[in-house]
């Protein structure tokens, strides 16, 4: 069993020795990532660094110094690695947004496509005349029933005791499923 694929307007494949060289949505993901990566742990390592500095010395002035240089600093840092890789993931979120789109898109073309050509053979069958008349169409009771059908209703398909509906029957009830129009 093969499977199909929607085309796609303008796509090209992905594969090569650049895939990121002209995606710069994809680029800014990737670089968003690895700097909040990057930044993320640096910053807890140097909030450790100023804490080891500051347990390690007697003297107050010093520690204020390692408080600030390496606790602020280092705050700041994993607040930015933070925010950087929430980016990334706004930017993943974005991405797919588009792709879903450029999918949908591609789909209600295809779908429009089925429709016109669906349209244009019930065009030409109208066209010719009763030539290709729809013999489903035709109503029918099922023995002595009181409801008329399409002879192609899904309800009665099984039966073979169908009988032609006539125009003097005019009390019977139209089924609710295929909704025959009366002769």
């Amino acid at each position: 069993m093969t499977s199909t694929s929607l085309p796609r307007a303008g796509a090209r494949e992905r594969s090569g020795v650049a895939p990121l060289l002209n995606n710069h949505y994809a680029l800014l993901q990737v670089v968003l990532f690895w700097a909040g990566a990057i930044l993320l742990p640096l910053g807890l390592v140097v909030i450790v660094l100023g804490w080891y500095g500051a347990a390690n010395t007697p003297y107050q002035y010093d520690q204020l110094s390692y408080l600030v240089s390496g606790g602020l600093l280092g705050l700041g840092l994993t607040f930015v690695g933070g925010f950087l890789y929430f980016g990334a993931w706004l930017a993943r979120i974005a991405n797919d947004n588009r792709e879903a789109s450029k999918r949908l898109g591609d789909t209600l073309l295809v779908l429009a496509e089925v429709t016109s050509r669906a349209a244009a053979v019930a065009e030409s069958g109208a066209a010719a005349g009763s030539v290709g008349a729809d013999l489903g169409a035709t109503p029918v009771t099922v023995g002595e029933g009181a409801t008329m059908h399409r002879r192609d209703c899904s309800l009665i398909a099984h039966r073979d005791d169908l009988v032609p509906a006539s125009a003097s029957n005019s009390a019977l009830t139209i089924c609710r499923v295929c909704r025959p129009t009366p002769l």
